[in-house]
């Protein structure tokens, strides 16, 4: 239901699932929040803000701060920050059991993510317990502090950045970390000083001169790298082959998927690739094939086994599959176009470099 729900507001599935849990508290839990997000004195986002400061009270709590919230005249003048301080005020004051429940569990959700930055960075984000998360801090601060005094002419931010980078690697610079990752780039990027872009599927376009650099500096950091050509279709760029001289990666028929797709093939999904799923079941007689192949995230390739999903592949360049919902809901989503696509009567490219640590 969930992934449906994104399908209709033309969303991610992950926003879909947030949206079915908002609208199951307004509607059988917070009447009164409801209707002012009908008649227009809270915006959709206000809105989820009382929905998830009071996700940890009862029922007959949630209701009681949904009644004395919506009573406040000053509800329609506060920001988005006073609004959650004083949800969290009131949900406090009725159960303060529940928070500590609360935090007990945030424990338990910590992790690391990393999602693309704008001009080739990254966001290498972790979310800790309060005390851990100071504690790491603070020794980075430390040692920004006392290679600044050293004389160390980096920024405060930058020795902070690079001390992240050797500790968690164990490298003695940030710089000589090994690489490993998929750079596709079209042979004349790679090899010709070439303007086209490269793309680090799961991550989007970095820029050539960038993908030559990481090139280069695997190379004098002494990281073993190799050329792996993948074969494009003349006129249209559509990814068609994969070269079988493989030496260190396995699954080559996995490694031309994703190459192909970037990112999750569900509409709206733009999630990093986790499975290489069949369009068509194997139990419905689909082939472990390339054109019945499609990359998917975790979450959207359980979702489509639920009762009333199909996909199909469909006929026409760029791998086409049509996904339709439970309700009737069809769209059709092709894979992107890669990187350097040839013009009209351009032949085969080579377009995958694979730089692996060594």
């Amino acid at each position: 239901m969930a992934s449906a729900v994104a399908f209709a507001r033309k969303e991610s599935p992950h926003a879909g699932q947030k949206w079915l849990g908002v609208a199951r508290a307004l509607v059988g839990e917070m009447p009164r929040t409801l209707g002012l997000l009908e008649r227009g004195v809270l915006t959709e986002y206000r809105a989820t803000i009382i929905v998830r400061e009071t996700a940890c009270l009862s029922v007959e709590d949630r209701r009681a701060v949904d009644a004395e919230l919506c009573a406040d005249e000053r509800l329609a003048t506060w920001g988005n920050g006073q609004l959650g301080s004083a949800v969290r005020r009131m949900a406090y004051r009725l159960d303060p059991a529940s928070f500590v429940r609360r935090g007990e569990r945030a424990v338990t959700e910590r992790h690391v993510s990393l999602r693309p930055a704008p001009d080739g960075m990254t966001w290498l984000t972790a979310l800790l317990p309060l005390a851990q998360g100071v504690a790491c801090v603070k020794a980075l601060q430390d040692a920004a502090a006392s290679a600044r005094a050293a004389g160390d002419d980096r920024s405060r931010g930058q020795v902070m950045a690079d001390t992240l980078v050797e500790r968690v690697t164990g490298q003695a610079t940030a710089g000589a970390v090994g690489v490993g990752l998929y750079l596709v780039m079209s042979d004349d990027a790679l090899l010709n000083n070439g303007p086209d872009p490269a793309m680090v599927p799961g991550f989007g376009p970095v820029p050539a001169a960038l993908a030559r650099s990481l090139v280069a500096t695997a190379a004098d950091e002494g990281t073993r790298s190799w050329v792996r050509r993948l074969f494009s279709a003349p006129g249209t760029g559509e990814l068609v082959g994969l070269d079988a001289r493989s030496r260190r990666f396995p699954g080559g028929l996995a490694a031309l998927i994703a190459a192909r797709d970037q990112t999750c093939r569900t509409p709206w999904c733009d999630a990093p690739i986790r499975h290489t799923d069949h369009v068509i079941p194997v139990e419905d007689g689909g082939k472990t094939a390339y054109a019945n192949g499609q990359g998917l995230c975790e979450a959207c390739n359980h979702s489509k086994q639920a009762p009333g999903w199909e996909t199909l592949p469909r006929p026409g360049p760029f791998a086409p599959v049509e996904f339709t919902t439970p309700t009737g809901q069809a769209r059709l989503t092709r894979a992107p176009l890669p990187p350097g696509a040839p013009p009209p009567g351009r032949g085969i490219r080579v377009d995958l470099l694979w730089l692996d640590a060594a």
